[in-house]
Order: structure tokens, then C-alpha cells, then sequence
């Protein structure tokens, strides 16, 4: 690929393919911000302007009606933005440090949400955040992690189930021949393996039922819009958590003990699968920065090719000469003849020429040593590991990886 060495001396200065992928994500997700960027400023600039200015109207007016100067009324302000931090509102609202509120604060930094409508004041309280965060989100991320890998065999079980159904149904075998079938029903599912565009839509519908079914519980509840609750749900269970809007803050609901409740419940099954969800897309970004630097690739090989041709013309090569670009360490020996790097009989070879020759060799044996010891089997080639579209990954990424090429490859 783009960032491996090339041989015929045009890459040498190419970085290695996982460097390579790392800047050109890096790259992209650069421009991804600074286009994010431009189109909030773009939506959001005019409205903050407008905003402003009908502040200072109404500011100006309420001075001049009651005789107050703007420094007195700003001053009497700033007193109400301390208070407000302090979690005062001039409505009625629940207390934030009372048993419940508590626990929903901690909720809220566990699952790395943070609203940021509730935070502690004192010093005590801050410097007990830092510990408790520390092990908090720490095991909450293992949670979900093993959430991860556990929804992802059910959806990968099920759809093997399905597709097997399928099978049967193609065949519509009589039950006298069902056994001579099941031979060849198991080699057609041997290499069989879940689809993650599949995974993603099971993951996309599963979260937009339950935003739909939460969003109608804070619209009726909390007086939302419905757009509103939808905006307020993906906000909390991405947790990405700004702030903006809190549910369960009121001092007082309908049902409170059951709404609350519920409002646990809903938050808990939504992060778990836009967790989810989130590293399926990851998948499909690495798939289209693996296309990206795959069609990079091809052009340099072929600018190489075009220019050894050139080069070739009126001179003579030595037989041992490799005429191609882009190998590996993975590739480089596998893809040689048998005539690459002969010498004749009687001549020396060099120490140096020597690892280079039995350095895939060497890695392949010491790459399977080390799986033999850590009792992973080495299950497919490193030439066909690049085409496994649930190959790779760290984390929760690798998690759901393992589990999707193991429940495909169980039964």
C-alpha cells in the first residue's frame, strides 16, 4: 500500500502503511472540523448576534424604567450567574446535592456524559472527582466493552440463524435428505460472515427506536418538542452532554419515582448502542481510508513501473534487481520467483544479504511463536487479513472484531 517502502527507489522516503493511515485520518478529520466549523458559524453567528442585541435592548429599557444605572443592574447579575452555577434558578427546581440528584450526578460522570449542570464546589468534592472518575469511567468503559461483545454475538448469531434459513429455503430439501444436505449446508456457512453494513442498519434502527420511545417520555414529561427530546437524546447517549437540556431536574413529576427510573433505563440502553454503533462506523471510515490509500498505492506503482520501463531501455539490469515498488516486510519474499537473488554457485552472501533474504521467514516464525504462546492460533494469512472487513482494531474496536470473525466462524 501507499506508505510501504518501495523497492525500486521512488518511495523511499514513504512512511510504513499504519503511519500513513494515521495522517491521512488525521488529515481528514481536519478538514472534517474546519468544515464543521464553517457551517455552525454559518447557522449559528446571525442568531447569537440577533440575541445579543435584544439583550441590550431589554437590558437598556429595564434601566431606564426603574432608574438603575448598567453598571448597579450588571452587578446585580454577576450575583445571579454566581447563584445559577450554585444550581439556584429563579423556577423551582430539585436540590442537585440531595441523595437522588447525587446519584445522577455521578451517573453522569461515570458514563463520561458531564451535563455540567451540577458540579462540586468544594475542594473535598472536587479532589474525590478526580479518584472516583478515575475508576468510574474506567469500569464503565470495560462495561461497555463487554456489552459491546455480547450484542454483537447476539446480532451475529442471529443472522447466521437467518441466513441458514435461508439456505434451507433455496433448497427446499425433503426431511429424508436433510442429512445428505448437511454436509454442504456446513461448508456453504464455513467461511460465512455477518455483513457490517448488516450490523451497522440492526444498530441504527435499535437506537432510533429507543430515541423515538425516550423522546415521547420527556416531550410528555419534561414539556419538551419532540424535536427538542430527539436532539436532548442522541446529545446524552453519545455523550457528548453539553447541558443545554437536563432531564429530571424539576423539583417535582407525575409518577417521579417511575420516571426517573425510566429516565435511568432509557440512558443506559441508548449509550450502550450508540457505543455501539460509533465503532461499526469506525469500521466503515477505516474501510474508505484502506480504499483511499489503496488507490494512492496503485498510482505509485504505476508512476514506478513507468519509470523503470524508461530506464530499462538502454541499460543492462542485474539479475538480482527487484523490478517492483510498495513490498513489505508481509509481502517481500512471497511475492519473489524463484530466480530473484539467485547467485551462482561458489559465491559468497553477506550477513546483510542474508536477513534480507529470510526477513518475512524470520517474522512469520516469530509471529507464530508468539501466538502458540499467548494460545492464539494464527486463523488466516497476513495477505488476506487486509480484505477481512472486521480485521484490526484497539479497544472496544478490537472487541467487536474478534467477536464478529469468531461468532461467524463457530458454528
Amino acid at each position: 500500500m501507499a506508505g510501504r517502502g518501495c523497492g525500486c527507489g521512488c518511495g523511499s522516503g514513504h512512511l510504513n502503511e499504519d503511519n500513513a493511515r494515521f495522517l491521512l485520518l488525521a488529515a481528514l478529520i481536519v478538514l472534517y472540523l474546519l468544515g464543521g466549523a464553517a457551517v455552525f458559524s454559518a447557522l449559528e453567528l446571525a442568531h447569537e448576534l440577533q440575541a445579543k442585541q435584544r439583550w441590550e435592548e431589554r437590558l437598556a429599557n429595564f434601566s431606564r424604567r426603574h432608574g438603575l444605572s448598567r453598571d448597579e443592574l450588571r452587578d446585580f447579575l454577576r450575583h445571579y450567574e454566581e447563584a445559577a452555577e450554585a444550581g439556584i434558578r429563579v423556577d423551582s427546581a430539585r436540590q442537585r446535592w440531595d441523595f437522588t440528584g447525587a446519584f445522577y450526578f455521578v451517573g453522569t460522570v461515570v458514563s463520561t456524559i458531564g451535563f455540567g449542570m451540577t458540579t462540586p464546589a468544594t475542594v473535598g468534592g472536587k479532589i474525590f472527582l478526580i479518584f472516583y472518575g478515575l475508576i468510574g469511567c474506567a469500569s464503565t468503559i470495560l462495561f461497555f466493552n463487554l456489552f459491546l461483545e455480547r450484542l454483537i454475538t447476539v446480532i451475529a448469531y442471529i443472522m447466521k440463524s437467518c441466513h441458514q434459513r435461508q439456505l434451507r429455503s433455496r433448497r427446499a430439501l425433503p426431511q429424508e435428505s436433510l442429512k445428505n444436505a448437511g454436509r454442504g449446508e456446513a461448508d456453504s456457512l464455513a467461511g460465512w460472515k455477518p455483513s457490517v453494513y448488516y450490523v451497522m442498519l440492526i444498530l441504527c434502527v435499535a437506537s432510533l427506536l429507543i430515541s423515538c420511545c425516550a423522546s415521547a417520555m420527556y416531550t410528555s414529561v419534561e414539556g419538551w418538542s419532540y424535536f427538542d427530546s430527539l436532539y436532548f437524546c442522541f446529545v446524552a447517549f453519545s455523550t457528548i452532554g453539553f447541558g443545554d437540556l437536563v432531564s429530571s431536574q424539576n423539583a417535582q413529576y407525575d409518577s417521579q419515582g417511575l420516571y426517573r427510573f425510566a429516565n435511568f433505563v432509557f440512558i443506559l440502553m441508548g449509550v450502550c448502542c450508540i457505543y455501539s454503533l460509533f465503532n461499526v462506523i469506525s469500521i466503515l471510515i477505516k474501510q474508505s481510508v484502506n480504499w483511499i490509500l489503496r488507490k494512492m498505492d496503485g498510482r505509485c506503482r504505476q508512476q514506478c513501473q513507468s519509470g523503470l520501463s524508461r530506464s530499462r531501455r538502454n541499460v543492462v539490469m542485474p539479475g538480482h534487481v527487484q523490478s517492483r515498488c510498495n513490498i513489505s516486510i508481509e509481502t517481500d519474499g512471497v511475492m519473489e520467483s524463484d530466480t530473484d537473488g539467485r547467485r551462482p554457485s561458489g559465491e559468497m552472501i553477506s550477513m546483510k544479504d542474508f536477513l534480507a533474504a529470510n526477513k518475512v521467514s524470520l517474522a512469520v516464525l516469530q509471529k507464530q511463536l508468539s501466538e502458540t504462546a499467548n494460545g492464539c492460533p494464527h486463523q488466516a494469512s497476513t495477505l488476506s487479513r487486509d480484505n477481512n472487513e472486521f480485521s484490526g482494531g484497539v479497544g472496544a474496536f478490537a472487541i467487536m472484531n474478534n467477536r464478529l470473525a469468531e461468532t461467524s466462524g463457530d458454528r
